[in-house]
């Protein structure tokens, strides 16, 4: 029995694009395996515990409980809306993962993975409590960027420990914090270095997982807190603190495993358990399909925790590559999102159109660009121009000229090779988890197809010679067949469609190949409709409207007072270099009248160093310092954003260095 995961999504909002980059390549390789006649069950489930929860709750005055139920039925419609079908989808609240993980920790604490030590946390004195890691922001101890209080989001990324941010401050009530001492639990990943280095060579999976993974793990690992000051979460076995939600959510696929069994009648010991020595790496036959954002705790928190916990461990590990959003970076605050049920869904688009744009664009590994107009180009030129095209030109010809009923024992070699050119790409693609290899062999097999029909004008030839006309047809409806059955697991509603069309009942990998006859039994009609320039612009035209009101959002109103707090003058760029490993920092020496300023800007995109020097910009003399990758940084140099690249403000005429700008 093969075990396929995706990553859990979080029940604290609804489904957008970048979730479906995950879900539908994993559905598209569940779908194609099982034809392949392979075992499989596919399990995922929704995330339900952890600070942002109690946020959003708190900010809407229900209880956690109830926004996970909205946001995991939500979930459900969604992943079924879009063909992505989970065996068995849980949730992390339930009792039965609840049982689950208290005594996976406890597993971990009697193999001596586990120990207490009294740490320094974010305690907020005006709303006197300790303060879970998204109820505090600060400035990241390792870049110097702003950060929140378990991730540096805004800067390097790095994961941070409870108590490691500088400068904290309540999210709440934007007070000041204070670092008072409590009692919390660590696991000791730093007794699995080895164990890790190890692992991380024999998995299988993506280069952008495994090689991320060996560089954080060949530098310093750090033993991990797992426990937070919540009443939402897990409870830590007989204490009144919960289990980190990163170390709950993954214990899901376990949890889900046995759930999905207790249905399906199997044995979820047979892949978790059984067999498992505590010296020797026991590979399950499990495979986790994550986003690169997840990687860390995929490849190194997770493979460590199962070792510990005497698991058996995951055979590989697939990364999907980021998406943006009409070339900028995905961002819900600023807009640059694709709201699946309100942007597309609800529209009526065919959600199998979705699924080829994700699997098709690009490589599985590498970021993936949603562009409106790149999806129409990809839906009218690609689906409906070329495997559209050709199904319906050979269906509707044999359901016109022969009433459906085609038959031959003479099939062509040329195309008897190319089915089996497209069948053995498919299969040498999954290997590789490339699923644009797989749908570009499909697409190609159309192309051929199109040729083959084009090039026998069976419209001609059909007055002069109907056996041999009845022979190309045959030939294309074997082409047809095989389409069907090769595009099924990319494209299942509408396949299903031309299945009926065609009398193919069941989905198998050893029918595509076999030469039988295929006859149309319903009167075809066209398996793609097209879509309109004209609701493309007005998609572009919601986008538009929603990034617009994400700015207008992010800026405040402001008094005369509160200009006046700016120290504004005008400075000269009289030196600039490049900070080493940053695409965007370079270092600027800025002489703002009085004294020359050490500025760290973020315009390495725009501007080279050399055009840089001699630059008279506008300064913000009176920012507080901070440290950017590790660099001081006194002030800030202002510029517009245009498209995503900043454009430095210039005088239109030279002044005086240290002019004040009013």
């Amino acid at each position: 029995m093969k075990l396929i995961t995706c990553g859990l999504p979080y029940a604290n909002g609804k489904a957008h694009i970048g979730h479906l980059r995950t879900y539908v390549p994993a559905d598209v390789y569940v779908r194609y395996l099982r034809m392949m006649g392979e075992e499989v069950l596919f399990i995922c489930g929704s995330d339900c515990h952890g600070t942002p929860i109690v946020v959003n709750a708190e900010k809407e005055g229900v209880e956690p409980r109830k926004l996970v139920d909205r946001y995991h039925e939500h979930f459900k419609k969604v992943f079924s809306a879009v063909g992505v079908e989970f065996d068995y989808f849980g949730r992390t609240d339930s009792d039965y993962h609840h049982e689950m993980t208290e005594n996976f920790v406890k597993k971990l604490i009697e193999n001596g993975y586990v120990y207490s030590k009294e740490i320094e946390l974010a305690y907020c004195p005006k709303c006197k409590r300790f303060l879970p890691d998204r109820y505090v922001e600060g400035i990241c101890p390792y870049c110097g960027a702003i950060a929140r209080g378990d991730e540096c989001d805004q800067g390097c990324g790095r994961y941070l420990e409870p108590g490691e941010i500088k400068d904290p401050r309540c999210k709440i009530c934007g007070s000041k914090a204070e670092f008072r001492k409590q009692k919390h639990y660590f696991f000791k990943l730093t007794a699995f270095k080895e164990f890790l280095l190890n692992y991380l060579d024999r998995v299988k999976g993506t280069e952008n997982a495994l090689n991320y993974a060996k560089q954080w793990v060949r530098q310093e690992l750090k033993d991990w807190c797992i426990t937070r000051n919540l009443e939402w979460g897990v409870r830590f076995p007989g204490e009144n603190l919960v289990v980190y939600v990163w170390v709950d959510a993954p214990i899901g696929y376990i949890s889900y495993t046995r759930e999905a069994c207790k249905e399906k009648k199997c044995d979820w010991e047979e892949i978790w358990i059984k067999g498992v020595k505590k010296d020797q790496i026991k590979w399950g036959d499990i495979t986790h399909f994550i986003g690169l954002d997840i990687v860390y705790h995929h490849c190194i928190f997770w493979p460590a925790m199962l070792k510990g916990a005497d698991f058996a461990l995951p055979s590989a590990i697939v990364a999907s590559g980021m998406v943006k959003v009409e070339g900028k970076t995905f961002s819900k605050s600023r807009g640059y999102v694709v709201w699946v049920e309100d942007d597309y869904l609800n529209r009526g688009f065919n959600p199998d159109y979705l699924r080829y744009y994700i699997v098709n664009y690009t490589s599985h590994q590498k970021d993936l660009n949603f562009s409106w107009k790149v999806f129409m180009d990809k839906v009218n030129n690609e689906l409906i121009a070329n495997l559209g095209n050709f199904i319906y030109r050979v269906t509707y010809f044999a359901w016109k000229n022969f009433n459906g009923d085609v038959e031959t024992s003479e099939f062509d070699e040329e195309v008897v090779k190319a089915v089996e050119k497209a069948r053995d790409k498919i299969i040498k693609a999954l290997e590789n988890w490339d699923f644009k290899v797989a749908s570009d062999a499909f697409m190609e097999l159309a192309s051929f197809g199109n040729n083959y029909f084009q090039s026998n004008e069976p419209w001609e030839l059909i007055k002069r010679d109907v056996e041999e006309c009845t022979k190309v047809i045959a030939n294309c409806l074997h082409l047809v067949k095989a389409l069907v059955l090769l595009s099924y697991p990319v494209l299942p509603f509408t396949m299903k469609e031309v299945a009926e069309i065609i009398g193919l009942e069941d989905f198998r990998m050893d029918r595509v190949c076999e030469l039988e006859k295929v006859r149309v039994i319903k009167k075809p009609k066209p398996p793609f409709k097209k879509v309109e320039k004209e609701v493309v612009e007005e998609m572009e035209k919601i986008m538009k409207e929603r990034i617009k009101r994400a700015e207008m959002k992010k800026a405040e109103v402001v008094t005369v007072e509160d200009l006046s707090k700016l120290d504004l003058r005008i400075g000269k760029i009289v030196k600039a270099e490049k900070i080493k490993k940053s695409r965007k920092l370079v270092k600027l020496e800025v002489d703002i009248g009085d004294e020359v300023r050490q500025i760290v800007a973020g315009i390495a995109e725009t501007y080279s160093p050399q055009e840089l020097v001699g630059k008279e910009v506008v300064v913000v003399a009176n920012m507080k310092p901070a440290k950017l990758m590790g660099v001081e940084s006194r002030g800030m140099i202002l510029a517009a954003d245009v498209d995503g690249k900043a454009v430095l403000l210039t005088p239109e005429r030279e002044v005086p260095v240290g002019s004040r700008v009013r």
